[in-house]
């Protein structure tokens, strides 16, 4: 029995020996003399997602080329490591630190954006074996919709403005699904009163979306069902107000004149 358990551990060590010299791990790769060639070769390997290689590359120009460029460059580019592993946290960490050691860095927005990006990546999923993203908690969503926000406010003239914008919107929008949702719920409960809250909360903090008409319509039937015609009825007015010449606005007009 000893002698099969040590053979079974030896032939254990040596498999895991063997896959770390398979995959690159066993130790450090070799460096060149330039900070530019190396981080030339860590920009290499990334591409390639050889990531133990290119944290190894990316390390070494950080701590021997402390003075040059290329270290930045090097400091940045190990958020990306991070990033494409899905190592979100660690990811926005080393962004964050960029900024706040570089603030007139030429990339600086680059790494503002990748930080509030971070937070849009690690959003909930709508893969179909799991439960809708709206029913899910929305922390991640919220930071996102926060993090793009600010970034946008910092960098309005940033090449990724335009798909921080995109992003913006799209979180706002499964914010606002979020609460179309709960107000569902409560609605099958004719909890009219809870109903009214979310809905208020959403057409008051994500206003814009494609929701908006659901939600006013929802609003108004929260208000009769709650007896507040004054209330049900600014409602309607809302809805001609902010969809003008729409077949909404036409419904809200004909059931304001009934």
């Amino acid at each position: 029995m000893r002698l099969a358990v040590t053979c079974l551990t030896t032939f254990l060590l040596l498999s895991t020996g063997c896959a770390a010299l398979k995959d690159g791990q066993a130790g450090d790769p070799d460096y060149a003399s330039q900070a530019e060639e190396n981080l030339r070769l860590g920009e290499e390997a990334l591409e390639n997602r050889d990531f133990f290689k290119a944290e190894k590359y990316f390390e070494f120009v950080k701590t021997k080329f402390p003075y040059l460029e290329a270290s930045k460059e090097a400091e940045l580019k190990l958020g990306d490591v991070d990033f494409e592993q899905e190592r979100f946290p660690e990811a926005r960490e080393k962004y964050e630190s960029f900024i706040k050691l570089h603030p007139t860095h030429p990339k600086v927005d680059y790494a503002a954006y990748r930080s509030a990006l971070s937070h849009f990546k690690d959003m909930p999923s709508d893969f179909f074996l799991l439960p809708p993203s709206e029913e899910k908690d929305q922390t991640e969503v919220q930071s996102s919709l926060k993090a793009m926000n600010s970034f946008l406010r910092q960098y309005p003239e940033s090449q990724y403005a335009k798909e921080a914008k995109a992003q913006a919107d799209d979180a706002k929008r499964r914010l606002a699904e979020h609460e179309l949702y709960v107000a569902a719920f409560y609605r099958k409960r004719e909890r009219w009163r809870a109903v009214a809250q979310r809905l208020e909360g959403m057409l008051t903090r994500y206003p814009g979306t494609k929701y908006d008409e659901e939600a006013l319509f929802s609003l108004h039937e929260a208000y009769v069902k709650l007896k507040q015609p004054d209330r049900a009825q600014e409602t309607l007015r809302k809805v001609i107000q902010q969809m003008p010449g729409t077949p909404a606005a036409e419904r809200a007009q004909r059931m304001l004149g009934s």
